[in-house]
């Protein structure tokens, strides 16, 4: 009888804690089709995928959340950032803006041109999708951030580096800045 129920609590043991683990804690995948590029035409192609996961409320861009991905793009590369709106139940929108504290709690102007998404206040729809096509200068660190009020500052950015030394464009697990 005490060796079933020390069977039954083994085969229990790996549920009871991966429900124990804090969402935060669980360490989202880069997927390697996010991101295509054309070194000739010097285009950087990137899926940008909102309310990917439940993580942080789906408050998150490829999974992501608190700048915990950084897309890096050489200077002077064309980008586009396909969006597409992945929660069923919340609209989210995309825009490129400078780093700041406070983070704001809704849209700003962008802080490279063109580099934002249609409906910025309001959100694209449950499987809304945009294009943003822009040059990727000048060089510097930026935010892809989601400009419906109050998303952004919850946590739904993810970095953009504008890189002067980059040789082709690459995606990075970067540490979150939850909690700081």
């Amino acid at each position: 009888m005490r060796s079933a129920l020390m069977f039954r609590f083994a085969l229990a043991l790996p549920l009871i804690c991966s429900l124990a683990v804090p969402a935060r804690a669980q360490q989202q995948r880069l997927d390697p089709t996010w991101l295509s590029f054309d070194a000739a035409a010097k285009t950087a192609r990137f899926q940008l995928i909102a309310g990917l996961t439940g993580l942080n409320g789906a408050l998150n861009f490829n999974g992501f959340r608190d700048g915990g991905l950084t897309l890096v793009i050489p200077v002077g590369w064309k980008a586009e950032i396909a969006f597409k709106n992945h929660d069923g139940m919340l609209p989210h929108s995309a825009e490129v803006i400078s780093p700041q504290t406070p983070l704001p709690v809704q849209p700003v102007s962008p802080a490279i041109p063109r580099a934002f998404t249609l409906k910025l206040a309001t959100g694209l729809p449950p499987e809304g999708t945009d294009v943003m096509r822009f040059a990727a200068q000048p060089p510097g660190e930026y935010l892809i951030f989601c400009g419906v009020p109050g998303h952004g500052a919850a946590g739904m950015w993810i970095r953009l580096r504008v890189s002067a030394t980059a040789q082709a464009p690459t995606l990075l697990l970067t540490p979150s800045t939850e909690g700081k």
